[in-house]
Formats: structure tokens, sequence, C-alpha cells
């Protein structure tokens, strides 16, 4: 082991920049056991990843993915490209002897999954790590909500509603970007922000969806290409594609405790920007969170006096809470980005230490599975599906 790990981002729109500041922030925030350096960013397009590397502090950018992952001096690869280069490109830089962070969701199929699951075993046996990039677990909040549910505070789990919504699709003169094609995306509403709340689910209960049934929507089928409209609302366009995914997701799911979990993936949320939610309810309370509120939880406590009972605000900016102790005194807020340098964090502390960060690959498999079998009840009039049981690491 080295003193110092470098890093290879492969992509660099809007993941690449949160994920540029969580590692140009954690290194400076936290006291890691290993220094990092941001050594090269990787796009297609020369000029623009050239740009990206001045802006966001990389040492150097470059074109070509594979040549960057078979050099010897790259530790870690960054992977924030679309869903269908994820498994080419973690598996080749597992292969080559690299630490990997995935964005989710892991892939856009579950055989891509499984493929990149058993790359990351055999990995694993030489000391690398891999992780998925489920950066909402690292809200503070979030984590403090999983621990609370863990020690008992809400009793026995009966219920759980989850949701995501944004409304950046509602314009029918957005461009056809890569979200809104299968082949690219593997699906839309329900992997993109779906993927999210599947997962949050399943971290704060410490159970896994068992059963789903779900239906999914296009609303809006057809979509002017890029460049050939501005994409402003009224503007006409030349041509338009077809969308190939859903617009919006909603489903019900059994956890693996007998509980029943509702959720909703919706980017047809008119006047929601980034509302993700997600609410427990147990025989003894309840704990609720709001992406929009993202340094408080609501905690009811039903064992409280009569006179008492009510949803009270936790505000989760102590030094005690999970991963406050390096940032601001209490009551100071954190924000988006700050879940990605919590990210990075997590990965070199794993790597130093030899142990797995979470979410694993086995963990984004999971998920994965979760989504497939979403997109087949959705598929036969809204059966009942069982979800494969989840790998192990």
């Amino acid at each position: 082991m080295t003193d110092s790990l470098r890093v290879a981002m492969i992509g660099y729109g809007f993941m690449g920049a949160a994920h540029s500041v969580g590692w140009r922030q954690a290194p400076r925030v936290y006291d890691l056991p290993l220094d990092v350096e941001m050594a090269v960013i990787v796009g297609r397009n020369q000029d623009a990843v050239a740009e990206a590397a001045a802006h966001w502090g990389w040492s150097e950018s470059a074109t070509d993915w594979r040549e960057v992952i078979a050099r010897d001096d790259i530790d870690i690869v960054d992977i924030v490209t679309p869903g269908d280069s994820h498994a080419e490109i973690a598996i080749a830089a597992l292969e080559a002897g690299k630490h990997v962070l995935c964005e989710k969701p892991l892939a856009n199929t579950v055989e891509e999954a499984e493929r990149m699951l058993a790359a990351a075993q055999r990995a694993g046996e030489r000391g690398q790590r891999a992780v998925v990039g489920f950066t909402y677990r690292r809200v503070p909040a979030v984590t403090f909500l999983r621990d609370l549910i863990a020690q008992g505070v809400v009793g026995n789990v009966q219920q759980v509603r989850a949701a995501y919504r944004q409304d950046w699709l509602v314009d029918p003169q957005m461009p056809l970007a890569w979200r809104l094609q299968k082949e690219h995306a593997g699906s839309g509403a329900l992997g993109d922000i779906g993927a999210h709340i599947i997962d949050m689910v399943q971290f704060v209960t410490g159970q896994a969806v068992a059963s789903v049934s779900g239906t999914m929507d296009t609303i809006v089928t057809q979509r002017p290409l890029l460049g050939s409209g501005s994409g402003l609302s009224g503007t006409a366009a030349e041509g338009f594609g077809e969308v190939t995914v859903d617009d919006v997701a909603i489903f019900t799911g059994r956890l693996e405790g007998g509980a029943l979990a509702s959720f909703e993936a919706t980017r047809f949320a008119t006047g929601r920007k980034n509302g993700l939610t997600v609410e427990v309810s147990g025989d003894k309370g309840a704990l609720y969170f709001d992406l929009e509120d993202l340094n408080a939880l609501q905690f009811y406590d039903r064992t409280a006096p009569d006179d008492r009972q009510g949803f009270t605000k936790i505000l989760v900016t102590e030094a005690s809470h999970p991963y406050l102790s390096a940032w601001w005194p209490a009551g100071h807020m954190l924000g988006y980005e700050h879940g990605f340098v919590h990210q990075a964090k997590d990965l070199v502390e794993g790597i130093a230490a030899g142990t797995d960060p979470h979410p694993t690959f086995a963990e984004g498999l999971s998920v994965q599975r979760v989504l497939a079998a979403v997109e087949q009840s959705s598929a036969n009039d809204s059966i009942w599906v069982r979800v494969d049981a989840p790998a192990t690491r």
C-alpha cells in the first residue's frame, strides 16, 4: 500500500462535477489515512474534457479510458458515464487491478450487474474494493435514520412510503437526451431515480425488497432530437426521436420482513425539482426524511404520553451525528455535495483498512434485480413478481 491514491474519473458531466467536488474536498475536511490525487479525467471530446480538468482541478485529461486504466500510476477508477458503459469499464478496471467506484444504477441489466459482481469478487481476493455510488446513503440524516431504526426506536417496521419526484421532463420540447434512450440508460425514471429510493428503503430498514407489483408509463413518447431545436418551450424542432424509457414508475413492494412499501419515481411531478422522501412507520414510532430539508429528520414517538405526542424535528447537525464531526458547528447546514465528500472518505478509508465500503456491487445487484422485477410486472398487467435473493460479497 502506497501513501497516495491516484484517481482517474471516466466521464465529466453533471455527476463528474459532483464527484470532483467529493475527491477535492474529502482529504481537506477529513484526516484520511491515505492521500488522494485527482490524476486524470477522461472524456470523448478532447477540448471539453480538458476544460473540465482545468475547472475542477484534475491534473490532466485524456480521451481513451482503456489507456488510462492500463496505467500503473492509477489506483482508483471512478465511473460516471451513462449506464450502457458501466459493465465494460468496471470489469476492465477491476481486471487491471484498480479499485472501482461506479455510479448508480450499477448496470443496465441484471446480467451485466452479475458479471460486474463476479469481477469484483475476483478482485476482492486480491484486495481491491468496488463500491456503487448511492450517495444519498451518506446524507447524515439518512445514515442517522438507519441507525435509529436499527436501535429499535420505531419498533417493528410495518409500512414504508418512498418517493422521488422531479419535473424536468414536463416540457415536451425538452430534447431527447441519453437518459431517455433505453440503449444508453437501461430505464427511465425507474432506474435513474427509482434506484435511489429502492436502495434507501433497503438501507434504512435493513430489509430487502422481496417482491413487487408495478406500473410504468411514458407520458411524452417523442422529443426533439438534440441540435434540432433550442429545447425551450414553444420552439419548433426539425426532427423528433422516440422516447424508449419510462417517465413514471409506481409500484408496491413487499419487504422480506413482511411490511408493504410504496414507491413512486417520476420526472413529471410538476413543481417538484428534487423531491426525495422516505417515511418508515413502526409499532413504536415513525421517521420521515425529505431531501429538500436534508439536515433534518421528523420523529414520532408513539410511546410518549398522549399529551406530548406529535412529529418532532431533529436537526441532524451535531458533531455526534454521522459524518459531522469534521464539519461545522451545530446548526450550520450541509448540502447536496457533501454526500460525495463522504463517499470519497468511505472509499479511501475502506481501501486503507482492507474492508469493503458499502454499498458493494452485491448491493448494487440487489437493486438491479428489483428494477428488473418492476419492469417485468409492468409488462404483465402489474402481476406480483418475486425478486431474486440478493447476492453476497
